[in-house]
């Protein structure tokens, strides 16, 4: 059994049918083949699936389909506000490849979906705000600190400097 959706990914109207069971996260990256959102746990431990869903950043391996019904949703891939440019990267995005903000990479997406709405929610966030709104998000290589690091840079506009620690 099949049932119609219809949502905004990434600004594009999207129309489809999809099995109830069909989580947000399978839609995405099956169905649209925005492949940037990860599959991690399939629990909402490691934040690797977030996504902004109605301006809120939600875990996409957590929710089904059908409860993303008439909503706009952006992925990594729509973040930079031009869907149809990749070349484009969203200052988040830069500011962790300039600070080395990851390693594997498998995270990022996730880290970094949730870092720019933490910084929308809370522009002067302290480092330790910036931790305690990273908590749903795992990283398993960095340690955390060049992903502070490369939050913190993006907040204040600078760019990436040669004393960023390793």
């Amino acid at each position: 059994m099949s049932i119609p959706l219809q949502l905004t990914v990434n600004g594009k109207a999207v129309k489809t049918t999809v099995d109830p069971r069909t989580l947000l996260v399978q839609l995405i990256r099956e169905e649209l083949q925005l492949t940037g959102t990860h599959v991690g746990c399939d629990t909402a431990q490691c934040g690797a699936c977030t996504v902004h869903m109605n301006g809120k950043a939600v875990k996409s391996c957590s929710m089904l389909a059908l409860q993303a019904q008439g909503a706009s949703i952006t992925t990594i891939e729509g973040l930079n506000g031009d869907a149809n440019s990749s070349d484009t990267m969203h200052p988040m995005q830069i500011a962790f490849r300039e600070c080395h903000g990851l390693q594997c990479g498998f995270c990022t997406t996730g880290m970094v979906m949730s870092a720019v709405k933490l910084l929308e929610d809370k522009p002067q966030a302290t480092e330790a705000e910036i931790r305690e709104g990273l908590e749903g998000n795992i990283c398993r290589c960095t340690g955390y600190q060049n992903i502070v690091k490369s939050i913190q840079h993006c907040q204040a506009g600078q760019t990436a400097t040669a004393n960023i620690a390793a």
